[in-house]
């Protein structure tokens, strides 16, 4: 079931990067269709919407409605299961308590010439969360996008579904109401994109994008970012799993199970020294793909983009998961700690048997929107602080001009930067 790399050949990583990569370039950029569609939306507003909406979506209704009223919100959040209900508040509870501890402080001081400088922070002001509809129709999204905002302390979070022909799941629209969402919006693809970057007369102009989506939906994020800001530009989900003799193969084969079932293109990487379970993993995996309802999506992903990376050498384990670079990285091994000193380059890390990826996706606390497709090389999972903006503050004295400006003048000078230069020397001049 899953293809295999020794990992003990020359030139292995180079192999293991190829593999990587073919992944990759399988997700075909969408620029040109995607520019097109953000270019009506900015010229014919809501009406271009709807007809891309009833186009992509191929629903054949007269519904001119493009997002929730307050009595429809009020009316469908009572329509959810009392134990899915239950399953949220608690989400909601110690997704909001992690985030909470992430909170930064402002700070000031004073350098000897009495100069004061500081850092203040204040929130975004309109956020738009993005949700995918359909089969990919997750109320744990609402709840790792909104709550972070929520306390940074964003006051206006607009939500946007695809549900125009009003099959809408309660569970988003009760997890969107617990987060406060000033309006939920009735559409989805790149169109919704440009309407949250851009405004309409009934879409609100937002200041910056989260949440995920499929090729279309990241394209148009990555086209708008710089009218606005977005997280990441996100590709399908990913886990790596390191496994030596001590783990349990059907638990391992669960995990990468649980991974591939989200999507075709989404990606499942067995690490380990050892090779009985690489072939105690692939029986395991057969036998758990026949009960599964989502077989036929989670066997593609298996076949197309799984792996087993075959590394004899233990101390080589850490440089593969670098080069991975996984969304999510799931240690069942005797030597967990010492492995954990060496990841540099990994979204959210899962350790031990009882630390399935599952939990991180739901109840655990940490934020389920991390980086993947190798950019946890240089970036990080969604948190409080991509809501915040950092303003410094600059208080300086007449001694610390006097002090300080010849050395600023020096500086500009030598960067042919005379207005700069001139700027300091009229103070010093109007000084003495």
């Amino acid at each position: 079931m899953l293809k295999k790399i020794n990992y003990n050949q020359k030139k292995s990583s180079r192999v293991l990067s190829i593999f990587l990569e073919k992944r990759k370039s399988i997700q075909k950029s969408k620029t040109l269709a995607v520019n097109k569609i953000i270019q009506n939306v900015k010229k014919n507003g809501d009406k271009a919407i709807l007809t891309y909406e009833k186009k992509f979506s191929k629903i054949k209704t007269n519904s001119n409605k493009i997002f929730l009223s307050s009595k429809e919100v009020n009316k469908l959040s009572k329509k959810i299961d009392k134990k899915l209900k239950k399953a949220i508040d608690l989400a909601f509870n110690r997704i909001k308590k992690f985030h909470s501890k992430q909170k930064f402080s402002s700070f000031r001081f004073k350098d000897k010439y009495k100069n004061e400088m500081s850092y203040k922070y204040s929130s975004i002001e309109k956020v738009g969360v993005y949700v995918p509809g359909g089969t990919a129709s997750y109320p744990s999204t609402v709840l790792m996008n909104c709550i972070p905002a929520i306390v940074a302390g964003v006051k206006n979070i607009y939500l946007a579904t695809p549900s125009l022909n009003s099959k809408i799941n309660p569970a988003i629209v009760y997890a969107a109401k617990k987060c406060g969402v000033k309006k939920i919006y009735k559409t989805g693809g790149a169109h919704t994109i440009a309407a949250l970057a851009y405004g309409t007369k009934i879409f609100e102009k937002v200041d910056k994008i989260v949440g995920p989506g499929n090729t279309f939906v990241a394209c148009a994020k990555k086209e708008v970012f710089g009218d606005v800001g977005i997280d990441m530009v996100a590709g399908p989900s990913e886990v790596s799993i390191v496994a030596d003799k001590s783990a349990d193969p059907d638990l391992v084969a669960a995990d990468l199970i649980a991974q591939a079932e989200h999507d075709i293109y989404a990606q499942s990487i067995l690490i380990t020294d050892n090779n009985n379970l690489i072939s105690s993993v692939n029986l395991s995996l057969k036998k758990q793909l026949k009960q599964l309802p989502k077989k036929s999506i989670a066997s593609q992903s298996l076949r197309n983009f799984g792996l087993a990376i075959l590394s004899k050498n233990k101390k080589k384990i850490p440089e593969i998961i670098n080069i991975i670079a996984p969304e999510h990285l799931e240690l069942y091994t005797s030597i967990n700690n010492k492995i954990i000193k060496e990841i540099k380059n990994a979204g959210s890390i899962f350790i031990g048997k009882f630390s399935p990826e599952a939990i991180g996706d739901y109840i655990a606390g940490p934020n389920h929107v991390l980086p993947t497709s190798g950019s946890a090389r240089f970036s990080s999972g969604l948190s409080v602080n991509d809501f915040l903006k950092r303003h410094s503050l600059i208080k300086i004295t007449k001694t610390g001009i006097e002090r300080l400006g010849p050395s600023v003048i020096n500086l500009a000078k030598h960067e042919n930067l005379d207005g700069h230069a001139n700027s300091v020397k009229l103070r010093l001049k109007k000084e003495n």
